[in-house]
């Protein structure tokens, strides 16, 4: 676990897949062609505390929704590349963009097309429910499943191995609650 927490401490961008990451993979498609996606609520909330602490936020997805393009607007994150069969399009843009090495940069994926970009990153993490390829190509897994609060596990990997998570969890003490460890 060293080994993890030092890859996180580097960490200046997290990249998200979407399908099985954020969402449990499931595509609910109505009738009248409209996709619709079921993202968990705290894994926004970590994501958002995330970004509040200095932390970069993408998304490389091979589907394109207008819902996703919706969550992550409502969320702040503007780096959001859809439609990306080849995932490492969209990284290798996000990191010029950015101008990053492979090492600050962290990957939660889940499935067989995430590979090619979690062997690049400095920090590659798996959902606990990912293939079993990628679970063996990661650095960490995430104690939740995709769509349960692995995004959540994730935000706050980087914000203790960056010692930020105190900070963030602090906006939602009251300053009496201030003696209560905040290691938990």
């Amino acid at each position: 676990m060293e080994d993890v927490i030092a890859r996180a401490a580097l960490i200046k961008l997290v990249i998200f897949d979407v399908d099985g990451v954020l969402t449990d993979g499931s595509l609910f498609l109505g009738d009248d062609g409209l996709e619709y996606k079921a993202f968990n609520s705290r894994d926004g909330l970590g994501m958002t505390m995330l970004l509040a602490s200095g932390i970069d936020i993408g998304i490389i997805t091979a589907r394109t929704s207008n819902v996703v393009a919706v969550r992550m607007q409502s969320l702040g994150i503007k780096h959001v590349y859809q439609g990306q069969l080849d995932k490492r399009a969209g990284y290798e843009k996000m990191r010029a963009a950015l101008g990053l090495e492979h090492t600050q940069i962290a990957y939660v994926g889940d499935d067989l097309i995430d590979l090619p970009v979690m062997t690049e990153v400095g920090l590659s993490i798996a959902t606990a429910d990912a293939h079993p390829v990628v679970k063996s190509h990661s650095h960490w897994q995430t104690p939740s499943y995709g769509g349960r609060g692995a995004g959540r596990d994730t935000c706050e990997l980087i914000m203790r191995a960056q010692d930020t998570f105190n900070a963030a969890l602090s906006r939602y003490l009251a300053p009496e609650s201030s003696t209560l460890s905040l290691s938990q």
